[in-house]
């Protein structure tokens, strides 16, 4: 691989690794934002699609 090429992987790897790191950070920030400071049941539901569109329907109405 030549320079240019090695300097854009390099930056596409580091851009993966910074979105993963941030997901991962959001993960563990709902579960506790959800089952410790705001009492609830399971930490592990807040990341169920169930438990989402339960609190989606409380915001839209639906």
């Amino acid at each position: 691989m030549n320079k240019n090429t090695s300097y854009v992987v390099r930056r596409l790897f580091l851009l993966i690794l910074v979105l993963v790191l941030g997901l991962l950070a959001l993960g563990i920030g709902l579960m506790v934002g959800y089952g410790i400071l705001g009492k609830g049941q399971d930490p592990w539901a807040i990341l169920s699609p169930a438990k989402w569109h339960e609190l989606m329907s409380k915001f839209t109405g639906n």
